[in-house]
């Protein structure tokens, strides 16, 4: 496949940048499919900022469960006891939803 150099616009600044043959290979050999959305100027701001942002999502490898963000939690009716329950996902009803009790008692020892 030939690659010919384009010119793409930043998502964040809106400026026109190249995006080189050499990028354009680079890119394929680490199995990116999306063009890049930022230029090399937005794209080295946005790194440096996420790792000063103490607490970002991509910083020190936190993970979301650990964050101090409340989840929203949806009610939902149990169907293994019939308890009410809350689930921090929208039950779509197709599905059972069980609260910790009933979830252990259907799910499998390990």
């Amino acid at each position: 496949m030939a690659f010919e150099e384009r010119t793409l616009t930043c998502s964040d600044c809106g400026a026109s940048f190249a995006f080189t043959i050499e990028e354009q290979e680079m890119f394929k050999t680490k199995g990116y499919t999306n063009d890049p959305k930022r230029c090399p100027a937005c794209r080295q701001a946005r790194k440096a900022r996420q790792a000063t942002n103490t607490g970002d999502r991509y910083s020190n490898f936190s993970n979301r469960s650990f964050s101090s963000a409340r989840r929203e939690m949806f009610p939902a009716k149990c169907a293994e006891c019939g308890k009410d329950t809350q689930v921090p996902f929208q039950p779509r009803g197709d599905r059972p939803v069980y609260c910790s009790d009933g979830y252990h008692k259907v799910k499998p020892a390990r």
